[in-house]
């Protein structure tokens, strides 16, 4: 196992940034957190040369040198930054202390304001076609108020706002 001489404070987000702003270093921390544990070295080179050859096969050079590049640079610079822990041995890498402080910025990884954002129209779109439909007066739901109806929709999307904020 290697010497992790890694940094214990988290990453500032210009770190971050020159983190991922490596092809090979943001497939580093895409395949580990699709993984999720540990993940071997090799397996990783071969997902990155698989990649850059873009559907082809992949020609032996390439995948030797995505391999040295790996030991050589980004996954030393990735254990540095704590993201990774790294054992050399084993030729495995698993996430470091900063992994989610890098991860929250890949794509897809963390971004559910969009299907937030959806479930919140779709819940005021309920809402106000409950209260028009208060107003038609059918049997039933014209019967209860339609400030009712819109105290009951702002409730669930406060609930569903303090939720996506605690979670």
């Amino acid at each position: 196992m290697s010497l992790q001489t890694s940094r214990s404070e988290s990453l500032a987000e210009s770190e971050v940034f020159h983190i991922l702003g490596n092809d090979r270093r943001r497939a580093i921390v895409q395949l580990l957190a699709e993984t999720a544990g540990q993940i071997d070295v090799s397996d990783v080179a071969t997902e990155i040369a698989a990649t850059e050859a873009d559907g082809t096969p992949v020609p032996n050079n390439l995948y030797k040198s995505v391999y040295v590049s790996l030991q050589q640079t980004h996954l030393p610079q990735l254990e540095e930054d704590a993201v990774i822990e790294y054992d050399s041995e084993a030729k495995t890498i698993s996430p470091g202390p900063n992994f989610d402080d890098v991860l929250t910025y890949v794509d897809g990884q963390q971004d559910r304001r969009p299907l937030t954002l959806q479930f919140h129209l779709g819940l005021c779109v309920l809402g106000l076609a409950l209260i028009a439909i208060a107003g038609l007066n059918l049997p039933g739901i014209s019967s209860i108020d339609p400030v009712f109806w819109s105290v009951l929709v702002m409730l669930a999307v406060a609930a569903s706002s303090l939720y996506q904020l605690l979670s």
